[in-house]
């Protein structure tokens, strides 16, 4: 399994419409591409300016294939003036339990 981490801090005042924002974004994703096997939504208690993204795609071809598709590039164009930092990490799974 191919994972992804993206770590997110929002500009004050747009903690709500991000958060709005990622959830449609997390449902389209496990939707409409049957290789998206998890996208977890994370935010601080104490600070939701700061969010998390777990993702797991059945392989790289399939994170690859996300970044193409017509509801992320929506995304990215509904959330630009809303980030402040954006950090992406990739990753192999290599055991654990609760992934399909």
């Amino acid at each position: 399994m191919f994972v992804v981490t993206v770590h997110f801090k929002v500009r004050s005042g747009h903690e709500e419409g991000f958060r709005a924002a990622i959830l449609d974004q997390a449902c389209n994703s496990l939707r409409l591409e049957p290789e998206c096997r998890q996208f977890d939504v994370c935010r601080k208690p104490e600070n939701g300016a700061e969010v998390f993204l777990y993702e797991v795609y059945s392989d790289a071809a399939a994170f690859d294939a996300h970044q193409k598709t017509d509801h992320f590039a929506g995304f990215g164009a509904r959330v630009a003036h809303m980030v402040e930092k954006k950090k992406v990490q990739t990753w192999e799974r290599v055991g654990g339990v609760g992934v399909v």
